[in-house]
C-alpha cells in the first residue's frame, strides 16, 4: 500500500508539473502577442500553487509574472522580480535575472517619472504614493522616501508624513549630495554633470574649465523641523518641542536646529522662548544680521524699545542693505511720537507749549526720515510709501510729497 501511495503521489506531482509547464507556455505566448489580460488570468490561476511549484519552473514563473503585471500593477510586478532574484541567487542559476533586472529598472523609472509629474501638477496625494512605491522598488534611492514625506505633508496626510520622516531618521538619512560642476567654454555658463568621471572627461577634452564640487547641506535638521510642524498641526505642541530639544542634545551647536526650534516657538506664540534662543543663536553666529533683526523684533514686541533699536542698528551694521531693519528701526524710533501727540492734545489751548511740542515732533520725523527713505529705496511697499508721505506732509516737504502721492494712489488700487 505504501508503494502504491508513493507512486500515486509521484503521478499527481507529474500531472501538476505538466500542467504548470503548459500554463507557463500559455502565458509566454500571450505576452508575445501582447495579450496581457489573458497572461495575468493564467498567472492568477498559478498563484495558489506558487509555494509548491516544481523548482524547474519557479524562476520562469516569477519572470513571467513580473512581465505580465508590468506597469498595470507595478508593486506586484516588482515583488515577482525581487522573488526571482532571491530564488536564482539561492539556486546559483541566474537564467532569468539578467533579463528581469532591466525590466525592473524600467518600472522604477516609469513610476519615479510619474511621481515627479504628479508633484509638479500639485497632485500631492498620488505623488506621495508614487514616490513611496519608487522607494520600495529601489530602497537605495532614499531621496524618494524624503519626497514621499514632503508630499504627504503638503497634502496634509500628517500621519503618513510623520511615518515617512521617522523612517528617514531610522535609516539615518542626510540628503547630502555632491554636484559636479564645470564652466562651458562656449556658453560661459556653469553646468552640472551626472558624475565626477563624466565632468573630468569633458574638462580634459577642453570643452569645459574651472571644475568644482559642491556638497549640499544635510536635511536632518529640516526633517526634525518638519516633524515638529506635523505635531503642531496635530495639536501636539509638547511633542514638537520634545522632538527639537532631543535633536539639539546631540547637536547643541547646530545653528539650523536652533533656528528651527526658535521658529517652532513662534508657531506656538512663545516669544519669550524665541527670544532666549535668539540670544543663544547670536552667540553661535555673531555675524548673522537676521539674528539681530529677530532680537529687535522680540524686544520691540515686549516694549523694550531702546534694546530693539540697538539690535536693529547692529543688523544694519552687519548688512547695510537690510531694508526691513531700516524700516523697523524707523518704526521703533517713532514710538516716542505717541507721548508727544498725547501731550499736544493736552495743550491745545497753550499755544506756546503746543508749538514747542510740534517742533519736537518734527525733529523726531527728521531723525526717522533717513531710515525710512533707505528702507523704501531697498524694498518699496505700500507701507513705506504711506509712512514717507505722512512725514513729508507734516514736515511740509511739498515736492517730495507730491512725487509720492500718485505712486501711493496707484499702489492702493492694485
Amino acid at each position: 500500500m505504501k508503494k502504491q501511495l508513493l507512486v500515486a503521489t509521484i503521478g499527481l506531482l507529474s500531472i501538476a508539473s505538466f500542467a504548470q509547464k503548459n500554463e507557463l507556455k500559455a502565458v509566454e505566448k500571450a505576452l508575445k502577442k501582447g495579450q496581457f489580460k489573458e497572461a495575468k488570468a493564467t498567472i492568477a490561476s498559478l498563484e495558489s500553487s506558487e509555494d509548491s511549484m516544481d523548482p524547474k519552473y519557479k524562476a520562469k514563473y516569477y519572470y513571467l509574472k513580473g512581465a505580465a503585471y508590468g506597469k498595470s500593477n507595478i508593486k506586484k510586478a516588482a515583488k515577482a522580480y525581487n522573488a526571482l532574484f532571491e530564488y536564482e541567487k539561492q539556486t546559483g542559476k541566474l537564467k532569468y535575472t539578467k533579463e528581469a533586472k532591466p525590466k525592473l529598472n524600467q518600472l522604477v523609472q516609469f513610476i519615479s517619472k510619474k511621481a515627479i509629474e504628479q508633484y509638479n501638477a500639485k497632485d500631492f496625494k498620488n505623488a506621495t504614493d508614487s514616490f513611496y512605491l519608487t522607494y520600495q522598488l529601489s530602497p537605495k534611492d532614499t531621496s524618494f522616501l524624503y519626497n514621499a514625506a514632503l508630499s504627504a505633508s503638503i497634502s496634509k496626510e500628517y500621519d503618513a508624513s510623520l511615518g515617512y520622516y521617522k523612517e528617514l531618521q531610522n535609516i539615518n538619512y542626510t540628503g547630502i549630495s555632491t554636484s559636479y560642476l564645470a564652466l562651458n567654454k562656449k556658453t560661459g555658463k556653469e553646468e552640472s554633470f551626472g558624475s565626477k568621471t563624466q565632468r573630468d572627461l569633458m574638462v580634459k577634452a577642453g570643452q569645459y574649465s574651472t571644475p568644482k564640487d559642491e556638497v549640499s547641506e544635510s536635511k536632518q535638521a529640516e526633517i526634525i523641523k518638519n516633524i515638529g510642524y506635523i505635531y503642531v498641526n496635530q495639536g501636539k505642541p509638547e511633542l514638537a518641542i520634545a522632538a527639537l530639544e532631543e535633536a539639539r542634545k546631540s547637536n547643541p551647536k547646530d545653528i539650523n536646529l536652533l533656528l528651527n526650534q526658535a521658529q517652532m516657538y513662534i508657531q506656538l506664540k512663545r516669544m519669550d522662548k524665541f527670544g532666549e534662543l535668539m540670544i543663544e543663536a547670536v552667540a553661535l553666529d555673531p555675524t548673522n544680521p537676521v539674528l539681530f533683526f529677530n532680537l529687535g523684533v522680540v524686544n520691540a514686541n515686549e516694549n523694550k524699545t531702546e534694546a530693539a533699536i540697538g539690535f536693529y542698528k547692529k543688523a544694519i551694521e552687519l548688512d547695510p542693505n537690510y531694508g526691513d531693519a531700516y524700516l523697523n528701526l524707523g518704526i521703533a524710533l517713532l514710538t516716542e511720537e505717541k507721548a508727544i501727540v498725547d501731550e499736544m492734545n493736552d495743550n491745545l489751548s497753550n499755544f506756546k507749549k503746543y508749538d514747542a511740542l510740534q517742533a519736537k515732533q518734527k525733529a523726531l520725523y527728521e531723525k526717522v526720515l533717513p531710515y525710512l527713505v533707505k528702507a523704501d529705496g531697498i524694498k518699496r511697499s505700500e507701507g513705506t510709501v504711506r509712512m514717507l508721505l505722512n512725514i513729508y506732509d507734516t514736515l511740509e516737504k511739498e515736492a517730495e510729497a507730491d512725487a509720492l502721492r500718485p505712486i501711493y494712489k496707484k499702489m492702493r488700487t492694485q
